[in-house]
């Protein structure tokens, strides 16, 4: 049955990058904001991803059919691929306002005081941690654990600075990082930037996990991020990742860039993955 997992990750892969989708976008983003019916969210997942799995795994076909199904729901490249265009195709036209309301979408500090290089640091910042929150993640998880485990840390990711959000993103923002440096010379970047970053600058990082792809990322397009930013619960102020120079538009669409050759690194990856653990828990 792995060949039958890895086969549906990557047509889940493949019908995102294609035809978009994200059914459950709008119930993340809700969750996020209502923290308080996570329980039974999640819960209610577990059972359902569990039995699904349960059913699918009788035959190979339907576990292929099940599995590329839960992967197209959760993935979230299209999606943020078309955020991170819309930001930097505002940014460059100088729509701020537009650009505010988008990233608000997508991250949580405060952007009413942004300028452009403001709001280009928070875009591209955000492209990064949702590659590994909404692409990433969920595709390590499924590759390990099938449709529960493509549902349940999707779901997960979205609780953030949670504990067990943290813990179940552990592992993928590492992979994360390291698909980072090994893309990315395909956009033009540096993967010695991206190395010396993620292993130089996320040592006095707060998060053991959001500045492992950020400084990744700022090494490989060679620009600066962190510094002050403005949250709801007060201001912030993170340490520097990267030494380049400051970002714009031009750095939030090569991030974009970036991140579909982490989608697509991410999706055969995880491909192999499945097959290695199927072999594994076989006698």
């Amino acid at each position: 049955m792995s060949a039958a997992r890895a086969v549906g990750l990557l047509l889940g892969a493949a019908a995102d990058g294609v035809i978009g989708g994200e059914p459950l976008r709008g119930a993340l983003r809700t969750l996020d904001r209502k923290p308080g019916y996570a329980a039974g969210l999640v819960g209610g997942l577990v059972v359902a991803g569990v039995a699904a799995e349960r059913v699918t795994r009788r035959s190979p076909v339907w576990q292929a059919v099940g599995t590329a199904v839960a992967t197209w729901a959760v993935l979230g490249g299209a999606g943020l691929a078309a955020d991170g265009t819309a930001l930097a195709r505002d940014l460059e036209e100088g729509e701020l306002d537009a650009a505010r309301t988008t990233l608000a979408a997508l991250d949580e500090r405060s952007t009413q005081s942004l300028d452009v290089i403001g709001l280009s640091r928070a875009s591209v910042e955000s492209v990064a941690q949702h590659t590994s929150d909404a692409v990433v993640g969920p595709m390590f998880w499924g590759a390990v654990a099938g449709i529960p485990g493509l549902v349940v840390s999707r779901v997960l990711s979205a609780l953030r600075g949670t504990r067990l959000a943290e813990l179940v993103k552990l592992v993928p923002t590492r992979i994360a990082a390291a698909l980072t440096v090994t893309g990315a010379p395909v956009v033009g970047g540096s993967a010695k930037g991206a190395w010396r970053a993620w292993r130089r600058d996320t040592i006095a990082h707060p998060s053991p996990n959001a500045g492992r792809i950020e400084a990744a990322f700022a090494g490989a397009l060679e620009i600066r991020l962190g510094g002050r930013a403005v949250y709801p619960q007060g201001v912030r102020e993170l340490p520097v990742l990267g030494d380049g120079r400051n970002p714009d538009a031009g750095h939030v669409t090569r991030a974009v860039e970036l991140s579909r050759v982490v989608g697509l690194l991410t999706a055969v990856s995880s491909a192999v993955l499945a097959l290695l653990t199927g072999l594994r828990r076989r006698p």
